[in-house]
């Protein structure tokens, strides 16, 4: 037989040892229910206290993951803005660093002209020389021979000329030819200088344009730096934002589960809150049933007139509650629907012990109806009927049975407990 007490109660199945036990000889009810559902009521009452504060605790952890969410949720956006902030400076120096290379492909492009004209100016200047020279070899072989030979050419002139005008030309030719050669070596030396002077002072614009070319390769490679270094940077700033979005949602994740956590501890709150009422609806049900109890008197079975099909009806209750009981729970079963019979607390018939609201589960299962319409009492159902209808009891004056639970005492008999 299973009882029921309302909702929640199911879970604290402690509370369910009331236990009517009475002397046949009209002794007063002693029930020891109260107690228990005392009992039942306090450890509902702490388990309640318990979900509270893991409720308290998980809300505190809520919002602190929240916290911590919000937390890393700025530190994202930070990283943001100065990841931007740095790919802003990476394209400056992406546009210094294009400017730089253009300028020094320019630079050298100047180098290599300026090479191109030293080279030219050293071979004019070499050609200049070597001019030089040989008009200097030219003027001195003339002006030797002038010397060496000059009485000889005297004589000529003075023997070929003819006239004294002529020996004065001749003389003049001489004179002119010799100024002639003065004069070239003069302006071939002044070349060679120019030239000189033009060579020195393309070294010099060779040698700033390399003393520049220096600088710009190191401007260079200073630029192309800062954009290594400022690549590297937001590389850093991308993996660490990654990096921080992947906590985030764990942090979210872990913030969910919290939230589920929560609500949970909220639904059983609300549950135990309805267990805690129910024991408390039945704890002043049972104080009231135990004032009732104590008042009772308990008839003989001498004096209880049974209908007909009273035994019919306990033998089949006695299949659904104890059909696979050895005999002494089949017997202690009917036993149970008798001394309810006795008890004034309880209907005084058969029928209306068996029937009464919410006591007997095969009554509301529908399992005694079927039991009834086929005729499934076995001969010992009937039997052990027989023995109850008599009087005979093992279970004393208990009310109640149910299968065993922790903290319930009675009377043990196959597989029910009977108090």
């Amino acid at each position: 037989m299973k009882r029921y007490w309302g909702r929640g109660l199911k879970l604290l199945t402690l509370g369910l040892s009331l236990t009517l036990c009475i002397n046949a000889g009209g002794a007063p009810v002693k029930v020891h229910a109260t107690e228990e559902t005392k009992k039942a009521l306090e450890e509902a009452k702490d388990k309640l206290s318990k979900t509270k504060d893991q409720l308290s605790e998980t809300k505190d952890q809520l919002s602190e993951t929240k916290d911590q969410l919000d937390d890393k949720k700025e530190d994202i956006s930070t990283m943001h803005k100065e990841k931007s902030v740095l790919e802003n400076k990476l394209s400056d120096l992406n546009d210094q660093l294009s400017e730089v290379s253009s300028n020094l492909s320019d630079l050298e492009d100047q180098i290599d002209k300026k090479e191109d004209e030293i080279t030219l100016t050293q071979e004019e200047l070499a050609q200049a020389i070597i001019t030089r020279d040989e008009q200097y070899a030219a003027m001195k072989k003339r002006v030797m021979f002038i010397y060496e030979k000059q009485n000889f050419m005297l004589l000529d002139m003075l023997a070929n000329v003819g006239s004294f005008a002529n020996f004065l030309n001749h003389t003049n030719y001489v004179a002119s030819l010799s100024a002639y050669d003065r004069k070239m070596l003069e302006q071939y030396k002044e070349t060679c200088v120019n030239i000189d002077a033009k060579e020195k002072e393309l070294q010099s614009e060779k040698t700033q344009l390399d003393e520049y070319k220096v600088e710009v390769k190191a401007e260079q490679s200073r630029v192309s730096g800062l954009v290594s270094k400022t690549s590297g940077s937001i590389n850093e700033y991308k993996q660490n934002i990654s990096n921080a979005e992947s906590e985030a949602k764990d942090i979210e994740n872990q913030a969910r589960e919290y939230e589920d956590q929560a609500k949970e501890y909220e639904a059983q709150m609300e549950s135990q809150n309805a267990d805690v009422k129910a024991l408390e609806a039945k704890l002043a049900e049972e104080i009231r049933l135990s004032k009732l109890a104590a008042k009772s008197k308990w008839r003989n079975i001498s004096e209880v007139t049974f209908a007909e099909g009273d035994r019919y009806l306990l033998a089949n209750l006695i299949y659904c509650e104890a059909g696979a009981e050895p005999y002494e729970g089949k017997v202690a079963v009917g036993a149970v629907v008798i001394n309810r019979v006795l008890s004034s607390v309880y209907p005084d018939t058969v029928v209306g012990v068996i029937y009464q609201s919410g006591q007997f589960s095969p009554v509301g299962s529908g399992r005694l109806a079927l039991a009834l319409a086929n005729g499934s009492a076995t001969e010992a159902c009937y039997q052990a009927a027989d023995a109850a209808m008599s009087g005979a009891t093992n279970v004393g004056n208990c009310v109640y049975f149910r299968t065993p639970i922790p903290g319930l005492s009675g009377i043990n008999i196959g597989g029910h407990v009977f108090y």
